[in-house]
């Protein structure tokens, strides 16, 4: 445990790390309440507490300082436990309770005033050691689109506390396209050609999604008004060209032929990564518990490389 909290602890929050690792607490806290005194010391988190405790968190939490948590309440757990078919934390095991913990933290302090609409990766562990990703919607205090931030900035002595209220998941690779908004005709591509519980599984696989607006450009030329116009035969090739087994973040992609699901793509890396001479990756290494999503600006149609 103690090298993958060493590891852990490495993790920088993406494009963020530098200006907030230096951002310091503006409350005054009382001296020896760190995060775990101060949840100990409310009864609404009395669930998380013992979680922590169980999944052998709560020493992480006390030994180190600079940390963010979104605690759930126990209204949140309690849902969470309907949502699983069981009746309490003695019912989930320590090792699924692990990823789910770390995903509710961050190694920096982050308050409320240095929130900003984009993702940020937290210390739970996905493929190749990789910290998963999480959504903040800064101007609707939500994490991963439907979870509400429902107060604020608690400081304690390493770190800072806001609450939740839903515990959050580690997300696949699948819920990463449901949850950003900007994928719709893709997830609706996936769910029509029956390729969505594929992405669920264990995986890894590398994802280059297409955004809405590529989707449209696509339906134009095609002639079609949407995903309902094309068939189910039409579908899986073309989605099958944007998914890739393994975990290739931007650090693991190379020049060359990358094979897909359904044959290959040419990778071309310069100032910029082009995927078939024309396709423009616009933002990388949005990093799930079973592989990585890449957004690109153009759907890869099957034979144009």
């Amino acid at each position: 445990m103690k090298g993958k909290k060493n590891y852990l602890r490495s993790i920088s929050v993406l494009g963020m790390a530098i200006m907030l690792l230096f951002s310091g607490c503006e409350n005054n806290v009382e001296e020896g309440m760190n995060i775990i005194d101060t949840l100990s010391s409310d009864s609404n988190f009395s669930t998380l507490v013992a979680a922590l405790q169980k999944a052998e968190v709560t020493s992480y939490l006390e030994d180190y300082s600079s940390f963010t948590i979104f605690a759930p309440t126990n209204a949140a757990f309690d849902e969470l436990f309907s949502n699983l078919g069981v009746s309490s934390i003695k019912d989930i095991s320590s090792e699924y309770l692990d990823s789910i913990l770390y995903y509710h933290i961050l190694y920096t302090e982050l308050t409320s005033s240095l929130f900003v609409n984009g993702y940020i990766s937290t210390l739970s562990a996905g493929p190749d050691l990789q910290g998963i990703i999480m959504l903040i919607n800064a101007t609707e205090s939500t994490l991963n689109r439907d979870v509400n931030i429902t107060d604020f900035d608690i400081m304690a002595s390493n770190g800072i506390i806001h609450v939740i209220d839903k515990v959050l998941l580690p997300p696949t690779v699948f819920d990463i396209t449901i949850q950003n908004g900007d994928f719709t005709h893709f997830v609706e591509g996936l769910n029509e050609a029956e390729l969505d519980s594929i992405l669920n599984e264990t995986g890894p696989y590398t994802i280059f999604a297409p955004t809405d607006a590529a989707f449209e450009t696509l339906f134009t030329d095609l002639g079609v008004t949407g995903i309902a116009d094309l068939t189910k035969e039409q579908l899986i090739p073309i989605l099958q060209n944007h998914i890739v087994n393994g975990n290739l973040r931007s650090t693991d992609l190379v020049s060359g032929y990358v094979s897909t699901l359904n044959g290959d793509i040419l990778v071309d890396i310069g100032t910029s990564v082009v995927i078939n001479s024309s396709t423009n990756v616009i933002e990388f290494d949005l990093q799930g518990k079973n592989g990585v999503v890449h957004v690109i600006d153009e759907v890869l149609i099957p034979g144009k490389n």
